[in-house]
């Protein structure tokens, strides 16, 4: 019943913005009047609960979000025995398909689930997020990018692995997994199972509520005000209709047509990326040494004007961890669909996605940005995407048109990935109340978000969908830590097996 309740209270909340927003774009004044209020609506709540989730803890000086983030990373690093580093080679070994048996139950192989969760992390945080970064806390950042990275591949191992151990097959035979499950289903094995019930539930709609803001209307929007700086005369309504479009396409086919698309789309838009910095980079080889320089000197002794040492370490803290999203446990969904029979293997494959997405994709961008100078340039700097662009256009004038392509492609993979995150939390809670429909009602409302999403100017809504996003932290770390003795069991079981020689090879 409770259950019923709260999902119907999300579904109604989200069915109501949908309404009034298409009811305000048909009457003129009445569309920035509405804007308006559902700004100030949302600001209110964002004003209560944004003290509680950024709460500085005493002493420490940390926000309550991150100190929690850091310390699963940690935590589990040390319990497992710093397996983000023992089991790394093998990692790419499962990558390759070494491990692939056919026969495995599951929906899609390791490198699909791997490009598909990494689709829903490569975005515009890698590309403006990181040129935030360096803008307020300066280029000592880009070290503490690196450290919390590390650390944050053993949650992603961590949420993975339990995300296939409690995984289970829906009545359309396709498989349901990621924290709101293990999460109910691990607290069943104790006296407090209404425990994990409510976290599960919290869980589900704190991510739908993320999917249709940060992972759907955020991209929308960024991804139309990109190419209206480039095309003034762009229509937001065709860019709207075309992502949709493209969006739609994609969705109809679930996790398998996600899984195909990613796993090409993906490495493409990554090398494309990687590719054209590096160019600027090497032409700017002569600041290279410089560069780093000044990554390890001020990431401990910073320059004034970026605070004390303490302040630039928070920065890459929470930009890393905003990034790669290790401990949201998000990326356990779309790992919970992978053919295996070995949980943990699927962890190892999940552990690299912070290596390709923070070690790799945000440092390349960093990177560019401190050879060029792009940072101390007044013009753009703390600018985010517009220093990007700047950096790019120091290797010519279609350099930029290059960064275009490159952020219109990261923003409609994310929105095709957390449509599945959305999905599989929307199933969660109506499996059993109106089963596959409950999937087929949500990507109709994700698809015309994504049309509403470049219209619309509703700036606290997307600031509520990041503390949700946020937010699903909190019931993930803390429940996989009270049950890390059971990872524990099953990593050191696998170990075994894998160090004897036992592990079948297939390719």
């Amino acid at each position: 019943m409770i259950k019923i309740a709260m999902s119907r209270a999300m579904m109604g909340l989200i069915f109501s913005i949908i309404g009034l927003s298409t009811y305000a774009q048909d009457y003129g004044q009445t569309e920035v009047d509405l804007q308006e209020r559902i700004n100030e609506f949302f600001g209110i709540i964002n004003g209560k609960y944004y003290p509680f989730l950024f709460w500085e803890i005493p002493f420490i000086e940390m926000p309550l979000i991150l100190f929690v983030m850091v310390f699963g990373g940690l935590f589990f690093t040390i319990r497992m025995g710093f397996i983000n580093v023992r089991l790394f080679k093998h990692a790419i070994d499962v990558i390759r398909g070494k491990y692939d048996n056919p026969e495995d139950e599951g929906d899609i192989t390791h490198f699909q689930a791997l490009t598909s969760a990494l689709s829903a992390t490569v975005g515009l945080g890698n590309i403006a997020g990181v040129a935030l970064a360096i803008g307020k806390g300066g280029p000592g950042v880009v070290l503490w990018l690196w450290i919390i990275a590390f650390f944050g591949m053993s949650m992603k191992f961590a949420s993975s692995t339990f995300g296939q151990m409690f995984k289970h097959k829906t009545s359309s035979g396709d498989m349901l997994g990621g924290p709101m499950v293990y999460l109910t289903q691990m607290f069943k094995l104790t006296k407090v199972a209404w425990i994990g019930k409510f976290l599960g539930i919290f869980y589900a709609i704190m991510t739908i509520g993320a999917s249709f803001g940060g992972g759907n209307l955020f991209q929308a929007n960024q991804t139309f005000k990109i190419i209206a700086d480039q095309h003034p005369d762009a229509s937001p309504w065709v860019v709207g209709i075309v992502l949709a479009f493209l969006a739609g396409v994609v969705l109809v086919g679930g996790i398998k047509k996600i899984g195909n698309v990613t796993s090409k789309l993906v490495p493409i838009m990554c090398a494309f990326y990687v590719f054209t910095c590096l160019a600027i980079i090497l032409s700017n080889y002569q600041n290279i040494p410089h560069m780093f320089s000044m990554i390890f000197r001020e990431a401990m002794t910073p320059d004034a004007a970026f605070g004390g040492a303490f302040a630039v370490m928070l920065v890459g803290i929470q930009r890393a961890s905003f990034s790669n999203e290790a401990g949201l446990g998000s990326a356990a969904i779309a790992h919970s669909a992978a053919k295996t029979s070995e949980p943990v293997r699927e962890g190892v494959v999940a552990m690299v996605g912070p290596v390709i997405d923070t070690h790799i994709v945000c440092t390349i961008t960093a990177l560019t940005l401190l050879v060029t100078g792009a940072y101390e340039n007044p013009a753009v700097a703390g600018k985010g995407v517009e220093m990007t662009a700047y950096a790019f256009s120091t290797l010519g004038d279609w350099a930029p048109y290059c960064l275009l392509m490159a952020i219109c492609v990261f923003a409609y993979s994310t929105v095709i990935s957390w449509s599945y995150y959305g999905e599989r939390a929307t199933l969660f809670l109506f499996e059993k109340w109106i089963g596959f429909k409950s999937v087929k009602m949500y990507r109709l409302c994700y698809v015309f978000i994504i049309i509403l999403g470049p219209v619309l100017k509703i700036g606290h809504v997307l600031d509520f969908a990041d503390l949700m996003l946020l937010s699903i932290a909190f019931p993930n770390i803390i429940g996989m830590i009270c049950f890390s003795n059971l990872l524990k069991a099953k990593v050191n079981d696998y170990l075994a097996r894998f160090n004897s020689g036992q592990m079948k090879t297939y390719n």
